[in-house]
């Protein structure tokens, strides 16, 4: 049982901080970072190895690459983050100490165990199965051994979140219904459970393959069951940084949701729906039935979307009218021009909503047509649609709120000021690259796996367009973009936290933050109509570009 010593008070947000919670938030927060350092290394030399004119690793380094770059980018940096995320939303907005701390300390070493094994079996070589390991591929025991280990512990984690819930509850440390941000958090909890179950279900049969107990797995039924954990992990993605937006819109603006029941709504929408979205990745099996991947990938995922373009239109909503409340009411956006854009919490979750919606959204629901989706399966469109959601949309979010993170859970000064400013837009504009160029190279057929888009050695020639190759050079240079913009937020972030001054008393935040993040309310108006316009905006884009490719489709595929 915790005691009044095991508490502060944290003097900015007037919030209660369990000692324990914010030890747990500090290791998950510097592992993940650690991670994405790694994660981002291998990427940039995956990015460099496409770009034909560098073509920097050989065809067996260049897999060993892309099996770890989308391992720990992808799975590590994350769920660690999320972690972070989860005690935050759990311990710290509901001022509740945190359940079961030692069990907490178990999911962190577990999990680190875990990712350590999965990294060790990947650099030893025969593990380059790539992020999806497809049976019959197979890699060495301890890589499906690592990654159950790292599961399991992520799944203690969410135990602890779900108890602190039931603690906070119990012990009525907040009043009425919980935070916005903390029921974005359970969304995501649940999808988790979902997704370690759906993990387990497979990886644990793959893991009796490789060591010989079992003789055979089903390359179709390991594929239906492993996309319920591979996209859905990415789906706890999406509910955890759409949780971190409403957050840092409250933290940096006191900004309230528009309708609070409505935001609950969408979260709602992510848990029925949103994992349907895996059948995306298996449009193209023959084995599956038409009727089967059409339910999935449009009467049912439909809502899911509806689910997003709801907090697309709250997030900039809450925003706007938060900003209208201190006076910036002249014409449509003087509350956008006035926002605070030298702010990297701000800048960094801002380019995050517009691309995740953008860049990320709109090509999902392209991917997501059966029709459509046959030009662009396991082409590079695919990863170019997941660095719009996974990269531009939680990776920034993620950076963005860690700008938060340091001054008020660490207690140190961010260092290095000016660059932390400019490393949002470096960041945000590399990626913003990567998705779009490997979504134009994917349309115009380029293969999503392959070392050698030229094919000088294959026995048969195949030549891209030229256009092709001009979109692998940008892609290129956009990953050392993207690269320069990860390297700049690592050296602030660990700089900050080893030499930043400490915080004493309050940090700048905006007014009314505290209550704005802990506390179940609205913003009480509907008179946003800068937010229509951003929102009639991306309406007409979404339509124009769909129907764009139903029209390319026509074209690859006439009706004679």
């Amino acid at each position: 049982m915790a005691t009044a010593s095991d508490f502060r008070t944290c003097p900015t947000t007037g919030l209660k901080v369990h000692s324990a919670a914010e030890n747990l938030i500090k290791a998950n927060a510097v592992v993940a970072v650690v991670f994405l350092a790694i994660g981002g290394l291998f990427g940039l030399l995956a990015a460099l190895t496409r770009w034909q004119a560098v073509h920097i690793l050989p065809a067996d380094w260049f897999y060993l690459a892309l099996t770890a770059h989308g391992l720990d980018a992808l799975l590590v940096w994350i769920i660690f983050f999320e972690m972070a995320v989860l005690y935050f939303a759990s311990a710290i907005l509901l001022n509740s100490r945190l359940a079961a701390p030692k069990v907490g300390w178990a999911a962190f070493w577990l999990m680190l165990i875990g990712a350590l094994v999965v990294n060790v079996a990947v650099l030893q070589g025969g593990s380059s199965v790539m992020f999806t390991s497809y049976v019959p591929m197979k890699a060495a025991p301890h890589f499906y051994l690592g990654l159950i280990v790292f599961a399991v512990g992520a799944l203690l984690g969410c135990g602890v979140f779900f108890g602190t819930l039931v603690i906070a509850k119990e012990e009525k440390t907040y009043q009425g219904s919980i935070p916005l941000v903390t029921f974005g958090a359970v969304t995501a909890a649940v999808i988790a459970v979902f997704t370690i179950a759906s993990g387990a279900i497979i990886l644990i049969p793959t893991f009796l393959w490789s060591i010989g107990w079992i003789s055979n797995i089903d390359t179709l039924m390991y594929k239906l069951v492993w996309w319920a954990m591979g996209h859905s992990s990415q789906q706890i993605n999406v509910s955890a940084h759409v949780a971190v937006w409403y957050a840092i819109a409250a933290l940096v603006l006191g900004a309230k949701p528009i309708s609070e029941k409505i935001s609950r709504v969408a979260f709602l929408f992510y848990i029925l729906f949103l994992q349907l979205a895996s059948a995306h990745h298996l449009l193209a099996e023959p084995g599956l039935s038409s009727e089967w991947k059409i339910f999935n990938t449009s009467y049912a995922m439909y809502l899911a979307v509806l689910g997003s373009m709801i907090h697309g239109m709250t997030v900039p909503g809450s925003i706007e009218a938060a900003q209208r409340a201190k006076g910036y009411t002249k014409g449509i956006f003087e509350w956008l021009r006035k926002a605070p854009w030298g702010n990297p919490a701000f800048s960094g979750m801002f380019m995050s909503l517009v691309m995740f919606g953008f860049i990320g959204g709109i090509s999902g629901v392209v991917l997501g047509t059966e029709q459509i989706n046959v030009m662009m399966h396991n082409t590079l469109y695919v990863p170019g649609h997941f660095h719009g959601t996974v990269v531009a949309g939680t990776t920034l979010a993620f950076m963005a709120i860690t700008y938060l993170v340091v001054p008020l859970i660490f207690r140190r000064h961010i260092m290095f000021p000016g660059l932390a400013k400019i490393q949002p837009y470096l960041f945000g504009i590399g990626v913003l690259g990567l998705s779009v160029f490997m979504m134009g190279a994917g349309t115009l057929g380029v293969s999503r796996r392959h070392w050698d888009i030229s094919f000088a050695d294959a026995a048969l020639s195949f030549d891209y367009p030229p256009a092709a190759f001009l979109m692998m050079t940008l892609n290129g240079i956009s990953g050392i973009l993207a690269a320069l913009g990860g390297l700049a937020y690592i050296v602030v972030v660990v700089a900050s936290v080893l030499f930043g001054k400490r915080v004493e008393g309050k940090i700048e935040l905006g007014s009314g933050a505290g209550a704005a993040v802990a506390k179940y309310g609205s913003a009480g108006t509907l008179k946003i109509p800068g937010t229509a316009v951003l929102v009639a905006v991306f309406f007409t884009c979404f339509v124009l570009y769909y129907f764009v490719n139903w029209k390319y489709l026509s074209e690859l595929w006439p009706m004679k």
